[in-house]
This record gives C-alpha cells, structure tokens and sequence, in this order.
C-alpha cells in the first residue's frame, strides 16, 4: 500500500454537522456536508492514506489469524498483489467477507465470552470503516460515553462517578445487558446507523460484516443477530446503539457514566432509584430490543459500587481499586513468578514487569498508599521464595548465603533447614541477603514507586 494525501473535496454521507464535543480533538472533526457526494464514503474508506493508517492499526493489535490462517506478520505479501482487485469489490459493491472464528474465553464471574475473529483483510477493511465513520457520530456522542473513543478512556469515567458521588447522589442503578454483542438486533442497529449514513452502498457493506456468520468447529453457523466482538467496527456500532440510551438519559437529567455497555446511572433516594430501574429496564427491552441480566443488576447504595476495575468508597466517593481486581493481580503475579517451569529469574523478572507496568498505569487512580505498599512486600517475599527455590540443595543454599553477606552460622542455620519455602522466605536470613535494596537492583518492580510517579493522573480525582 501506498501512501497520497486525502482527497479534500471528498464529503460525508452525514446529514448535518455536528458540533464537536469539548473533549473531542480536532483530528477527528468532521468534513462539511455536500448533498451532492452522497455516496463517497466508500471512496474514503479505500483511500490510500486511511488504508495505510487502519493497517497500522490492525499491525499494531497483532491478535490471531481469522479462519483463513493468515497471520499479521504474512499479511502484507498476501495482501499487495490483492489489494487492487480488493479495492474494486469495495467500491463495485461485490465485497464479501468472509465468516468469523469463533473463540470463547471465561468470563471472570462465570460463563464465557464468545469473541469472533475475523481474517486479517477483513480487520483491515473493518477498521478502515470505523476510520471514517468515527468522525460523523463521535462528536455528538455524549459527554457520559467513555468507551471506545478517542481521547477517553476508563480513568474519566472513575472521576466523572466520584464527581457524582461528591454531588450528592448516593443511590444508583447498576444496570448488566445479556450478552449485549450477541444479541443486538441488526435491524434497529442499521436503522440508527443509516440516520447520519446516506451512502446505501457502505450501508450494505455494514450489513455485510453484521451477517457474515460464525465458523465452529469447521461448521459454518449464519449471524442473525449480534454484532460479534473481535472487529475494530464492533464497539462503535455498539457506542452508536446505546447513544440513543445516553440521550434518553441526559433527558431525564440523570446523571450517569457508560463504558461500552456497562453503565450505571445515580439517583439520591432509594425510592427513585427503583423508579428509574423499571423506565429504564423498558425502555431498553421495548425501543432498544436489549435483555437486561436481572441477575446482575441491581439497585443499591453508591458506597462500595464497583465499574471498570474500581470501587468507590464512603460520601467523598474515594477511589479504590476492587478486591476482585486485586485478587486477580495476585494469581496473575504468582504465575509470572512461579517457583517452577524452568524459567530464569531474569525472563520471570522481565515477564512481571511488562504486566505490573501495565495494571499499575490503569490502577494509579488508587488514592491508597498502602495497597501498593502492601503488594510490594507480598512481591518481595514471593521473589525471595523463586530464588531460594531455584538454589535447590543445602550447599548451594549455603554458598549463595554467604556470598550475600551472611555469616557462616547464619548460613548454615538457614541454608540447612527443611522448612517449606514459603516459610523459609520470611526469615531474617533470607531477608537479610535478599535485600529490598538487592532485589531492585536485580529488575523487581515496585508497584508503589511508579505509583508515586503516576501522582498527576490523580490530581483531579
């Protein structure tokens, strides 16, 4: 693919212009409407420099080969002798793509998510799409819409709900849809989709993808409703779906934060609470043709509810990051640091450090020291015991000991005892060679240091 600059008398098929919202850069703003250029969003699609830029995306993301067994790293040899006849079918309107793959992964509180993954080309197309359809609905999506969009992220929905709590809303609704992705209605999608869309041919080509069917097991299974998890086009057709529920809600003047489709809306009494649960609960079941999971939804007061990853604690809503989170850091932390599998403690340390990178950068909104002081010392004694698991026998043990600084006797005591591991690991002689200080210089990551240094994301939560 090569690159050339967009063509500047290209239009949108939206109806009219939105203003943007304050959150929203001007990257994404939109191109003014033409009457007359109905029809180009599918021109703007397959324009080079979109097409350059959605691969780099789809590169970027990696993820698995589709059902034809094309992989990321093989796709563009692949892809460049294709890619004229490829751009034929998009703008002739005879493009087909191909069924998904199904993949199911459990979901934490039981169950599975079934994602569909699609053939690398099909990745490509998908995203090109989203490319060009973002900037016609993302600047009038609402101010309480955080997933899925540019420049927001989960970190403004956790401040905006402790902005709420502050505000004195103490009760709230905390809504789950069944299985949202598979059950949405294709019908009441692509009507809410065509209101700013007028290009029919990109419509189709929408609808194409919406019904391209699902492979399991080798056996092909047509979608009939959903649109499958896995595409770069799927969460914005969601964001454009609940967008309706967003405007019913700023309506109402209810305050609320929506993450995908999770969402939760506050109330200041228990009575309005229940109010609110039932019109809303209709309003989803009749206009939007979405399940409301009963089971999962609930009213309840604001104190201890939990949304992306977080709960919010007490009046002043204090931002914390929930138990089950924590609890899956810890399980996630002992298999990069197993005590066995034959790993060095180099790659274990490496391994680590890119994940506990990762959760802390999404975590530092915790207002807590202490979380972060506890888990490093939990990490420490965990490391301590990789260590002294992987020196194995008494001499070795012996040796090691004394080659950090401990005494003869002290390394004897400790390098001969036939205590288990894990209890050995909190000793002082253990302690003492395996320093806190030893153990950064040797790549352990300290969760409360980068804590610290993550200090101006919390400035205004």
């Amino acid at each position: 693919m090569t690159s050339k600059k967009p063509n500047a008398s290209r239009h949108t098929g939206a109806a009219h212009k939105p203003q943007p919202s304050p959150s929203t850069s001007a990257a994404i703003e939109k191109p003014a409407l033409d009457s007359q250029h109905q029809t180009s969003l599918v021109e703007e699609a397959v324009d080079d420099l979109n097409m350059e830029m959605a691969w780099a995306k789809v590169k970027a993301n990696c993820g698995a080969p589709g059902p034809d067994g094309i992989t990321v790293e093989d796709f563009a040899d692949w892809f460049t002798p294709r890619w004229q006849q490829i751009k034929t079918q998009l703008l002739e309107g005879t493009y087909r793509p191909a069924p998904v793959r199904r993949k199911s992964i459990p979901k934490p509180d039981g169950g599975e998510r079934h994602l569909g993954i699609p053939n690398v080309v099909d990745r490509l197309v998908q995203q090109a799409i989203a490319q060009v359809l973002t900037p016609i609905f993302d600047p009038e999506f609402s101010e309480s819409s955080f997933g899925y969009r540019p420049y927001r992220d989960g970190h403004g929905a956790v401040k905006q709900i402790q902005t709420i709590i502050r505000s004195g809303y103490h009760w709230c609704v905390d809504m789950d849809l069944s299985k949202f992705f598979d059950t949405v209605q294709h019908d009441v999608l692509m009507a809410r989709v065509s209101r700013k869309v007028h290009d029919k041919q990109l419509l189709k080509l929408i609808g194409k993808f919406l019904r391209g069917g699902v492979m399991v097991l080798g056996c092909f299974q047509p979608s009939k409703e959903g649109t499958m998890q896995g595409g770069p086009l799927s969460p914005l057709l969601a964001n454009i779906l609940l967008d309706d529920l967003d405007k019913e809600l700023e309506q109402r003047g209810l305050p609320f934060v929506r993450y995908a489709d999770d969402f939760i809306i506050f109330v200041k009494s228990e009575a309005a609470a229940h109010r609110v649960f039932g019109s809303v609960e209709r309003y989803l079941q009749h206009t939007l043709k979405l399940i409301v999971n009963r089971e999962k939804s609930y009213v309840r007061r604001a104190d201890g509810v939990e949304f992306v990853g977080y709960e919010f604690r007490g009046y002043g809503g204090k931002i914390c990051v929930s138990e089950k989170k924590l609890r899956h850091f810890k399980r996630r932390a002992s298999e990069l640091l197993a005590r066995k599998g034959g790993r060095s403690m180099v790659r274990r340390m490496a391994e680590f450090t890119q994940y506990a990178r990762g959760w802390i950068g999404y975590f530092a909104l915790e207002q807590r020291k202490s979380v972060f002081t506890s888990l490093d010392k939990w990490l420490r004694r965990r490391v301590r015991a990789c260590y002294w698991k992987s020196w194995r026998l008494p001499r070795t043990r012996i040796r090691k000991l004394k080659a950090l600084g401990i005494s003869h006797e002290d390394a004897y005591m400790f390098g001969a005892s036939h205590k288990a591991v894990w209890r050995l690991s909190m000793t002082s002689g253990v302690q003492r060679a395996l320093s806190n200080d030893w153990l950064k210089a040797n790549g352990l990551f300290s969760l409360e240091e980068r804590w610290s240094e993550l200090a101006p994301l919390r400035r205004t939560a």
